[in-house]
């Protein structure tokens, strides 16, 4: 009788590559984001093109000043976490025996 025994590894997401680590830093900084008014009255949150300083990309509207500076605000919080768990998951509790 033979048995086959395999053991195999998870991981919950798939790691970033050098490019997205790079573009997440990127976006993780509040100097790399703008807001404008547009003709209708909105603000539009936009942040600086990676590869072309010149450009700038529109991510969302917001209805005043403050929602879309909150907007900036989560995303780069959101962006800051995704950086910090590159390097694997976080240890927060150990069990001693």
């Amino acid at each position: 009788m033979k048995l086959f025994y395999s053991t195999n590894t998870w991981h919950s997401q798939p790691q970033p590559s050098e490019d997205r680590l790079k573009f997440f830093k990127h976006i993780a900084e509040k100097e790399n984001w703008r807001i404008v008014q547009l003709p209708n009255g909105y603000y539009q949150t936009e942040h600086q093109d990676i590869e072309d300083e010149e450009s700038w990309v529109d991510v969302t509207r917001r209805d005043s000043v403050e929602a879309a500076e909150a907007a900036i605000d989560a995303t780069i919080e959101h962006y800051s976490n995704k950086i910090e768990f590159a390097n694997g998951p976080k240890v927060v509790k150990t069990f001693k025996k």
